[in-house]
């Protein structure tokens, strides 16, 4: 080489923005539904700072076609018009999707249907049997940067859902199939690598402790074992921002389209990314507002409809003073529970937040109250199993230092689950919260005399508990005595509607000792 000449290698560095929503759980506009009011949030006002140059990816994780009091309008009333999600996702530009474990809710038809008014690319490589489904999808950005993506879903969805909607469908586990696409895109040669999987962590990203006993969520796996670049979480609601794990770029936006995410990846000699959390646009997307102004009417106008009228209002209060002093909003479930069911017994859950039942009952009170999906389930229980299922709810309470009690550390993190605590109706039962956890149930009374270990009950229930989720693997090894494919929101509604004039069980159905 001549003297004073070098050469020195340059790589060129390509960029690409990722725009990422999941869970939207139905909540397009910026409404509160509970309320009626407007609200910074929605899918339309984050759709609105969306800026897409070309060398950008627009992604949805899933669970956008059921959660909200639209959806259900949307299914319940009008099933013949457009798919209003696949239209507005269409609006928004989105590239590419996976499928969320409620997309299922409404049955393969209604998924299919959804995607075949669907711009965007569906990836979800462990899901079989659904016509418009891809294992892997490569693009060539206009900067020339070669993009290899994937999508899973958690499997657990073939735990939860009803048969009746996985009929031809076939459901393998997230992680191998991950594995399998992850080397499918390898061979492409492909510059960067992309999961979209409507799952979360199973690790406590602080401190790296097991979360969890199954393997529902399996983020921390994949960033772990397989060498995808970025991974685009969901499926906890849990807001994660500007994470990278064994040098996997991975995030999660929160439910509600409370927020998006943006990421900007640069690709050189080495993959860096950034992501952050974004709050929605004060205003909609204006293509999405306009679509979307005369659904939003039709649903108020059908919520807000008056079909029957309690005896008391129905007031939530916080989520513990409700478990420990009993809640009417729960005994009303129950109550309609046991009616339809013909049960002995009956529990139920409460949302996060709850919006509870003025006197004059509406359709927006039900649906806003009782926002889960779910159908009605009986199983056959003993006392030895139904007291397992109750020392679960038992483990919500700790007791603290000054003798109050509070929330169990495992009901508040990583994500909030009051949804897990169940109230029962039906038996009388004592918790002694100064004994251990696993043995606080000191009584349960059927008709006053305390259950016999030989005895059975008929115990109604959500399907989603029924499936074991949420701590409560026991009622997995209950025999099944019916299923109802009626949602419970559509059998409270029938049940004011027969009945007109209620009046709520008040029973207090649980005693605590502390």
């Amino acid at each position: 080489m001549a003297q004073g000449y070098y050469y020195e290698r340059i790589t060129m560095q390509r960029k690409l923005t990722i725009y990422y929503t999941s869970d939207v759980h139905g909540y397009f506009s910026p409404v509160d539904y509970a309320s009626g009011k407007s609200a910074q949030s929605g899918l339309a006002n984050c759709m609105n700072g969306f800026a897409n140059d070309g060398n950008t990816l627009i992604i949805d994780g899933g669970d956008i076609l059921q959660g909200s009091p639209l959806t259900y309008y949307l299914y319940s009333q009008r099933r013949d018009g457009d798919c209003v999600p696949a239209r507005l996702l269409n609006l928004g530009g989105y590239d590419f999707v996976t499928l969320g474990n409620h997309d299922f809710n409404y049955g393969k038809a209604e998924i299919e249907r959804y995607l075949r008014e669907l711009d965007a690319v569906c990836l979800c490589a462990n899901i079989g049997g659904i016509a418009g489904v891809r294992r892997i999808a490569v693009v060539t950005l206009q900067n020339g940067l070669r993009v290899g993506l994937t999508g899973v879903t958690t499997h657990f969805v073939s735990q939860w859902e009803q048969p009746a909607n996985l009929d031809g469908i076939t459901v393998t586990d997230a992680f191998t199939a991950a594995a399998e696409a992850y080397a499918e895109l390898k061979q492409q040669q492909v510059d960067l690598t992309v999961c979209i999987y409507h799952g979360g962590f199973e690790n406590d990203l602080r401190t790296g402790a097991p979360l969890y006993t199954t393997d529902e969520n399996q983020g921390c796996r994949i960033c772990n074992e397989l060498g995808f670049d970025i991974l685009l979480a969901g499926h906890q609601h849990m807001p994660v921002e500007n994470l990278c794990l064994n040098g996997t770029y991975t995030c999660q936006p929160p439910d509600k389209a409370a927020a998006y995410i943006r990421m900007d990846v640069t690709v050189g000699d080495t993959i860096t990314a950034e992501s952050r959390l974004c709050r929605p646009s004060e205003q909609p997307l204006p293509a999405a507002e306009e679509y979307l102004a005369p659904i939003d009417k039709e649903t108020s106008a059908w919520l807000d409809r008056p079909v029957g009228h309690l005896d008391t209002a129905l007031t939530p209060s916080d989520p513990l003073d409700m478990a420990l002093n009993g809640s009417l909003i729960a005994n009303f479930f129950n109550q309609v529970q046991l009616e339809a069911s013909g049960a002995d017994i009956s529990c139920a859950s409460l949302a996060n937040t709850v919006r509870g039942f003025d006197k004059n009952v509406t359709v927006r009170d039900i649906v806003s109250t009782y926002i889960f999906p779910n159908t009605l389930v009986t199983l056959a229980v003993n006392r030895a199993q139904l007291k397992r299922a109750l020392e679960r709810s038992a483990e919500y309470f700790t007791l603290v230092a000054d003798g109050q009690i509070s929330v169990s550390e495992s009901f508040l993190h990583p994500i909030v689950q009051h949804f897990n605590y169940d109230y029962i109706s039906g038996v009388n039962v004592t918790f002694d919260l100064r004994r251990p956890v696993g043995d606080r149930v000191t009584s349960i009374l059927w008709h006053g005399e305390e259950l016999d270990d030989t005895r059975s009950l008929s115990l109604c229930m959500n399907n989603y508990r029924a499936s074991g989720a949420g701590g409560y693997g026991v009622y997995t090894e209950c025999g099944v005595l019916r299923e109802q494919p009626t949602e419970i929101a559509e059998l409270i509604i029938d049940y004011v509607l027969r009945h007109k004039d209620i009046t709520v069980d008040k029973t207090k159905w649980l005693n605590i000792i502390y």
